[in-house]
């Protein structure tokens, strides 16, 4: 039997359209994902003031994603529409992330099956819990696969050199001047600069919020926090030279001979006595 002129096997035309929609998405510019003590965090390097990475989806669940901006806003857009349908019909608490995945990856892969041309996107859908155990965040590819991470994820750009500065700075419990360092971090090249504060898109889901745990940081508070974040912590800054700290108990140094401690306090003639002299 002939084969039809022009005839491609459809293992080739998936292996094609994975490697297109892939070079797509590689090209962009990353974003992270990760849980710190409060809710979940939300980082991504964009340099638009006016096109958004990272979006409110409901009132627990937030979306971020990487690709093309048409092709991930029609997304969202769909994704608020089904959450607002299903929250009025029902109730509001039976929009899950979960079931926003199931949409998602429904769409995306009659997409990349059916049509000539595959989404170049990847998206986190993340929804915060009463409890970190309770967290959840949601990492889908262009195809419509689906994998549960479990306490940070990297995606787009060179998503896995992201993703291991990533590993090596997260821990749990982090505050969140912490983990918006360690996020920063992870999208800062070895030897580079970090992203100007223009430049960076930051949003939480915080579970000590009231109703809609979605909150964009911009402005001075961004500022304050990464200020924060890049202060290291209370004796650090002398292990980062060499020098153990003291142990608990521990007397301090002796002065050397012919020399004179500092004083501790203000002298005879510094104290206002509040006479008027």
């Amino acid at each position: 039997m002939s084969m039809p002129f022009g005839y491609v096997p459809a293992e080739q035309q998936m292996r094609d359209k994975a490697d297109y929609a892939r070079k797509g998405i590689a090209r962009g510019r990353s974003s992270v994902v990760l849980q710190y003590e409060h809710g979940i965090l939300f980082v991504a390097h964009n340099a638009s003031q006016a096109l958004h990475k990272i979006s409110e989806i409901y009132d627990r669940i937030g979306f971020a994603a990487v690709g093309r901006y048409n092709e991930f806003e029609s997304l969202r857009l769909g994704g608020i529409r089904y959450a607002d349908i299903n929250g009025y019909t029902f109730d509001r608490g039976d929009v899950t992330a979960r079931g926003l995945v199931n949409v998602y990856a429904q769409n995306l892969g009659m997409i990349f099956t059916d049509s000539i041309k595959p989404y170049e996107v990847e998206i986190v859908v993340a929804e915060v819990g009463a409890s970190p155990e309770q967290d959840q965040i949601y990492r889908l590819t262009f195809d419509g696969s689906v994998t549960h991470e479990h306490g940070m994820v990297a995606m787009g750009g060179q998503a896995d050199a992201v993703a291991t500065r990533l590993r090596e700075r997260y821990r749990e419990g982090l505050s969140l001047p912490e983990a918006l360092r360690v996020g920063v971090a992870a999208l800062t090249e070895p030897d580079g600069d970090p992203p100007p504060t223009s430049q960076i898109e930051v949003a939480v889901l915080d579970r000590n919020r009231p109703h809609r745990k979605f909150l964009r940081l911009i402005g001075p508070r961004l500022n304050a926090l990464l200020a924060e974040g890049a202060a290291p912590p209370a004796g650090e800054s002398a292990q980062a030279e060499g020098e153990p700290p003291a142990a608990p108990g521990t007397p301090a140094p002796e002065p050397e001979p012919g020399t004179s401690s500092p004083p501790t306090g203000p002298g005879e003639g510094d104290i206002d006595t509040g006479s008027g002299d």
